[in-house]
């Protein structure tokens, strides 16, 4: 997984390919110690079936954001956004616009790859500071990408801790809500210090051709708000999140067909391969395109196939607790519980670094430190925060991964530009240790209560 690209020269290795090979080797060795196939099989399907509810989970979210945008929920929001774009707080509408847009659609490189090359193109206009621009843009794709139900990593990084979603989530509020708030304080101040030329600027002429794209697609009206008001309804009332998310999705598939016309085959496509703008009827530029051709629940079919490889080797390793003995080598000394928690970030942040891979990051570290986690009372939302807060928030500070490569080529600014301005990452990396040592959030009460009552 980490060598791989490097001896063979390629841009990234496939992680189901890694997975499966991983497996069969593991195979191999199990057969060797004795280990009958019956066993290994039964070890795999064992793990497996853990990853159940969150594999179906995966594929309604796909499924929800095809019927979100074809409802022209996203699109709705996305175009009214644009219109609020004001250069002289640009830094912190970047900050907050991709907030928005990428916990609707849990996606950090979606936001940035259209939101942020809208608001870099009026940062190069308004002779903005790029650095500090690029910064808020990525920042805000990636709290969305941390805190979204509908974000991949959020679901995988409590899936591999064996955690409920909101549970997670309202986990990681805990650093990242005060993370976001100094990141949000510190970009405005900032931007105050260093004001952009507005004067003689046409903002329009960058935000206007995208909005008036979505707008000539489809049809903004009160209808358009159901689905997003049935998931909030849904989250309010405590409801299970998959039922939510179907509930939301099928209420969006009606108002395609009600509200923008869609037809019936239309709107089953949407939901299973996503939307196409042929279906709109509409001629749109390309960044209007990227931001309406998203979702359906194929677009979830690589998440689900890595998750499936993933466990078929992590099953394997079951049988031999060569999880559970790595972690006891490494940090068998490591008995308290803000050692163990500061131990889980380091795990993060360095096996996402070196594979750039939250997917590899969440299963790795969560069934590693899971039950280290449980001997010592720290529950595991604890652990499912932990993976994110050094995880998922390393990838983007790092030139060499995947999300290095694809931010300073999407936004077309240098990494050391952008990386001393993102805030949002350099508070959580600070408040997720500081909180391990003061022990403030960490939800002890709740760990020594079920075992009480247990």
């Amino acid at each position: 997984m980490i060598l791989g690209p490097r001896i063979f020269d390629l841009p990234s290795w496939p992680l189901e390919f890694t997975f499966l090979f991983s497996a069969i080797c593991t195979w191999l060795l199990l057969f060797y110690l004795g280990f009958s196939f019956e066993d290994v099989t039964q070890a795999m399907a064992d793990r497996t079936r853990t990853a159940l509810p969150a594999i179906w989970m995966l594929m309604a979210i796909g499924v929800l954001i095809g019927a979100w945008t074809a409802s022209g929920t996203i699109p709705m929001l996305v175009h009214y956004g644009m219109l609020m774009i004001d250069p002289s707080w640009i830094y912190v509408v970047a900050l907050l616009l991709t907030s928005l847009f990428s916990v609707l659609t849990g996606t950090s490189w979606g936001s940035v790859g259209t939101i942020g090359v809208v608001l870099i193109n009026i940062g190069v206009a308004t002779d903005a500071n790029l650095g500090l621009l690029a910064a808020a843009i990525i920042s805000g794709g990636y709290f969305g990408d941390k805190m979204s139900p509908l974000s991949d990593t959020t679901n995988m990084a409590s899936m591999g801790a064996g955690v409920p979603l909101y549970a997670h989530v309202r986990s990681m509020l805990n650093t990242t809500g005060p993370a976001y708030i100094i990141a949000l304080i510190l970009t405005t101040a900032f931007g105050f210090a260093q004001p952009v030329r507005s004067a003689g600027v046409d903002v329009s002429s960058f935000t206007q051709p995208v909005a008036e794209d979505l707008a000539t697609a489809f049809s903004f009206n009160i209808l358009v708000w159901v689905p997003l008001l049935v998931m909030l309804v849904g989250a309010a009332l405590r409801l299970p999140p998959l039922p939510t998310l179907l509930y939301s999705a099928a209420s969006g598939a009606l108002v395609a067909l009600v509200a923008q016309g869609f037809s019936f085959e239309n709107v089953i496509q949407s939901l299973i391969n996503g939307v196409t703008i042929e279906m709109t009827g509409a001629e749109v530029g390309e960044q209007a395109i990227a931001i309406i051709q998203r979702g359906g629940l194929y677009s979830m079919a690589s998440a689900v196939l890595i998750t499936l490889c993933v466990f078929m080797y992590i099953g394997s390793l079951d049988l031999i607790k060569a999880m559970g003995t790595v972690v006891d080598k490494a940090f068998g000394r490591v008995k308290s519980r803000p050692g163990i928690i500061l131990a889980s970030l380091i795990s993060s942040a360095f096996i996402n670094g070196f594979s750039s891979n939250q997917y590899a990051t969440s299963f790795i570290v969560g069934t590693a430190f899971g039950p280290k986690y449980e001997e010592a009372g720290i529950p595991r939302k604890v652990l499912s925060r932990s993976i994110e807060d050094y995880g998922t928030f390393i990838e983007p500070m790092l030139p060499w991964t995947t999300t290095g490569v694809y931010m300073i080529g999407t936004l077309g600014v240098a990494y050391s530009e952008y990386v001393p301005y993102m805030f949002l990452q350099w508070a959580n990396f600070i408040i997720a240790p500081l909180l391990a040592i003061t022990g403030i959030g960490c939800f002890y009460n709740e760990a020594r209560r079920t075992k009480a009552e247990g």
